[in-house]
């Protein structure tokens, strides 16, 4: 775990491996990494640049392009605007949409199902639903964007509803910037990466980046078959090798990224 805030961007010696890697995979988060955080969750679009770089990589098809995302896919989707798609992993790994468009949503035990759905239930009787996110695999509410006494009204009624969850058939409760989140076991962003990472050539050059404390479970997965590069304005622990700051050195990583992938 890296502690002190010493981490520097990619260097040359990361991009020259990965111009003479034999295959490539790259992993992204999308909010706080791709996208600056937003009062409006549902306006929260890329940086000015993301995209068109994105599909210049995908173009290329000299690299394994996978969005890896907390969202759902219906959210993510029009957020990105992309044609073609990128792969998607959706909802911690509960949703994905391969790169043929086809979609394949993970299902939950019988009594996971049940609590979740108890849960989901005793909450929405409290908060608003524009604040409540339902997804596949969890349940979050989102408080960022307002006062302070509001949020932590918010904060304190979930912790009071959610706290009695927490643990009951596995449910996880876990902070995010902005929220809480009900998390269903046995599917989270590192399991995504792992499946991605089974997937491909034993020669991969991996590569994950995100900015949330959900991303750590994919950087935990990479283990010593990819390196994690840290997405955010300010510094905090993390299992991450290299360190971005949004959005100028990530669009550099991007360029560098689709440039090594030329021939």
């Amino acid at each position: 775990m890296n502690t002190t805030a010493e981490l520097q961007v990619p260097d040359h010696q990361f991009f020259e491996t990965l111009r003479q890697a034999p295959h490539r995979l790259l992993m992204l988060d999308y909010d706080g990494t791709l996208s600056p955080f937003v009062h409006d969750r549902f306006q929260a679009f890329p940086y000015p640049g993301v995209t068109d770089l994105l599909s210049e990589i995908i173009n290329r098809d000299k690299s394994r392009l996978v969005i890896v995302t907390g969202r759902p896919l219906q959210e993510i989707i029009p957020l990105l605007n992309m044609s073609p798609l990128p792969e998607i992993w959706g909802s911690h790994g509960w949703e994905h949409l391969h790169h043929d468009g086809t979609i394949e949503i993970y299902p939950m035990s019988i009594p996971v199902k049940n609590a979740m759905d108890e849960a989901r239930e005793k909450i929405s009787q409290k908060v608003l639903l524009a604040r409540l996110d339902i997804k596949p695999g969890s349940l979050a509410v989102h408080w960022r964007g307002l006062p302070e006494a509001d949020e932590n009204e918010i904060k304190q009624t979930a912790l009071e509803i959610w706290g009695t969850y927490d643990a009951k058939e596995g449910l996880m409760l876990k902070a995010f910037d902005g929220g809480l989140e009900l998390r269903a076991p046995g599917r989270d962003k590192g399991t995504a990466t792992r499946h991605l990472l089974e997937e491909s050539p034993s020669q991969v050059f991996a590569t994950y980046l995100g900015d949330d404390l959900t991303d750590e479970d994919a950087f935990a997965a990479l283990g010593d078959r990819g390196e994690g590069i840290l997405v955010r304005t300010e510094f905090r622990p993390t299992q991450a090798k290299w360190w971005l700051h949004p959005p100028e050195e990530l669009l550099d990583f991007l360029r560098k990224w689709r440039d090594c992938c030329q021939k």
